[in-house]
């Protein structure tokens, strides 16, 4: 199913999302206005095209033909009208992504997404003429290996809605779930829970980050532990998502001192070179 979309925000979780489509044979546009984000997430697509070629999962014409489907422009107004998705992958601030989804409204596309983990799909559907063509599509990190998009639906959002949601998730070869919205809907609430608790237990000094990484990755067989994850997302993600959930679901969702500190450091995880782990080299 050949599609053209738009993925806004050229961030971590962006650049995934436009790869995975471009590799099932979209037209992808990413919205991102900053030069050096933009070279960063060329050298992560290029990067991750060599490291398909060298494990034998896609020959050099596909390699070229995948990175010649993804197309930077700087702003929303420059996007085409009539695309047949938008998905929202901004950071998680409300005003940001109300601002950026009336933006994208304004382009018609048929279907909009927004990649939130954590922020009301109700709340953001506000900003939107036509709530019931909007939806959650919440993929996961890293983008091109984790199988799953969880899908929530808002009060208005479309059964049409959903069914093009699906389609297009079984179209990069992957699954979908759908959940209601709740706030942290369902995945978000059992990553961020274990992610807390991990980083309790590295603060009152159980066991280092190394082997409580270990312990998920060998005893549940997870593929990566939840303070290397929570590197990976982001400290300050991370942080963000807990007080929202603090404020929704009470005192189990409070973020640990050990996050708030190292947030307030700049030790942010892997975008920062420091985290639980060292991301420098």
């Amino acid at each position: 199913m050949t599609q053209n979309v738009a993925v806004l925000g050229g961030g971590t979780m962006g650049v995934g999302i436009a790869y995975v489509a471009a590799q099932a044979e979209a037209g992808v546009f990413v919205v991102e206005p900053d030069d050096a984000k933009v070279d960063a997430m060329m050298q992560t697509i290029n990067g991750a095209v060599a490291s398909a070629m060298q494990r034998g999962k896609m020959d050099a014409a596909r390699a070229e033909a995948l990175v010649a489907r993804i197309a930077r422009v700087a702003a929303i107004e420059e996007l085409p009208k009539g695309l047949d998705l938008i998905v929202e992958s901004v950071p998680e601030r409300l005003e940001l992504k109300l601002d950026v989804l009336a933006r994208a409204a304004a382009r018609a596309p048929k279907l909009i997404a927004s990649n939130t983990s954590a922020l009301s799909i109700d709340r953001l559907a506000q900003a939107l003429p036509d709530p019931a063509m909007f939806l959650g599509m919440h993929f996961f990190n890293p983008v091109w290996s984790i199988k799953l998009v969880e899908l929530v639906r808002g009060e208005q959002t479309s059964e049409a809605a959903l069914e093009r949601a699906r389609a297009f998730v079984a179209s990069l070869g992957k699954e979908s779930l759908t959940v209601k919205d709740v706030p942290g809907f369902a995945t978000s609430r059992l990553d961020l829970i274990a992610s807390l608790e991990a980083m309790r237990m590295l603060e009152s000094g159980v066991a280092s980050a190394e082997d409580i990484d270990r312990a998920a990755v060998l005893a549940y067989r997870h593929p990566v532990g939840p303070l290397r994850l929570s590197d990976i997302v982001g400290l300050d993600v991370r942080l963000d998502i807990a007080r929202t959930l603090q404020a929704a679901h009470g005192e189990r969702f409070a973020p640990p001192q050990i996050l708030i500190d190292m947030v307030r450091e700049g030790k942010l995880g892997a975008k920062s070179g420091q985290g639980f782990f060292n991301w420098s080299e």
